[in-house]
């Protein structure tokens, strides 16, 4: 039995606000509820709602700029830059400026539509 596994085919979220989301290890992708790590890009002017996740987030920026309301704070992440939000943290994500942003984040444990805890 191989000791790694290379993945070609990570699974493509479904979005319906022009969001790009490739899982390449997760739940959805590889049936890993420890970790995922998926590669995004938020086109401009994207937002999603506050959420309160039951994960540890970790974003790097690749390019492009990313906007988070953590609390009530705001913070504007650039390229080459990254950061960890802890898990129980209300957070707002999203991408108010006019070129998109592509980005990896992580989560641990593993993202699901279950464990985010969205607002309305």
């Amino acid at each position: 039995m191989k000791k790694y596994f290379v993945q070609n085919a990570p699974f493509i979220v479904p979005t319906t606000d022009g969001k790009l989301i490739e899982e390449h290890h997760g739940k959805a992708s590889t049936d890993n509820n420890d970790i995922s790590i998926a590669h995004m890009v938020a086109p401009p002017n994207w937002s999603e709602p506050f959420q309160t996740p039951d994960f540890e987030e970790y974003t790097y920026i690749i390019k492009g700029k990313k906007q988070f309301i953590i609390e009530d704070e705001i913070i504007i992440l650039v390229a080459g830059q990254s950061i960890k939000i802890e898990k129980n943290t209300r957070v707002q994500y999203s991408n108010p400026f006019e070129e998109p942003c592509e980005y990896l984040a992580i989560c641990k444990p593993a993202f699901s539509i279950g464990n985010v805890n969205r607002e309305d």
